[in-house]
């Protein structure tokens, strides 16, 4: 059942980017040159070959002036004063890495200030290099169960139990690991590098 969900969510991501792209009359070209990101990476991502990371997204949703969650569905209305979105219990668009399983959380409002995820952190090891993150904004990461642990670019690794958590600047380099032989499932909030345009809506 798992696996059946996330090739579903990523041929939704795939079919909503070809259709975002296609909706402006861009070529995968435009698209690299608008968004820094690879033709090459592009390519894979619309044809469900390969599952983007967090800053991927980041620079796509930043290349399309959309938040990161109108990359899975179409926001049904602006933020703005008296908006509301309620997101019900396993409703949230499924975005599955292979360091994170991401559950983007009320998607129905566009240019939000924050993005929340409900985040499982798959990862047990990883080598020296391996799965860095280091984008603009801000991040906040409370645990809801098992054990993380964090590490960044400046400071030494911190490991984080139930009920701990933590507060970085995103654009220090930075990534997390499950330090538990169970699950690790937290509560992910990031805030988007700047509001965006308020002149474009797909």
């Amino acid at each position: 059942m798992k696996q059946a969900s996330t090739q579903h969510s990523e041929s939704a991501l795939a079919a909503r980017l070809r259709g975002l792209r296609l909706q402006r009359g861009w070529t995968l070209g435009q698209t690299s040159k608008a968004s820094d990101v690879a033709t090459s990476t592009l390519s894979k991502i619309e044809n469900g070959l390969m599952s983007p990371t967090y800053d991927i997204l980041l620079k796509l949703a930043k290349g399309l002036d959309l938040d990161v969650a109108e990359l899975f569905s179409a926001a049904q209305d602006h933020m703005g004063t008296g908006r509301c979105s309620v997101e019900r219990k396993d409703s949230g668009e499924i975005h599955d890495t292979p360091l994170y399983r991401h559950q983007v959380l009320c998607s129905h409002l566009s240019h939000k200030r924050m993005m929340p995820f409900l985040t499982r952190i798959k990862a047990h090891a990883l080598t020296e290099n391996q799965g860095w993150s280091r984008h603009d904004g801000e991040e906040f990461v409370y645990v809801l169960s098992g054990v993380i642990e964090l590490h960044t670019e400046y400071y030494q690794p911190a490991v984080l139990s139930t009920g701990d958590c933590f507060y970085i600047d995103s654009r220090m380099r930075h990534r997390v690991v499950n330090h538990s032989k169970n699950e690790a499932e937290v509560l992910w909030m990031s805030t988007t590098p700047s509001p965006p345009e308020l002149h474009h809506e797909p």
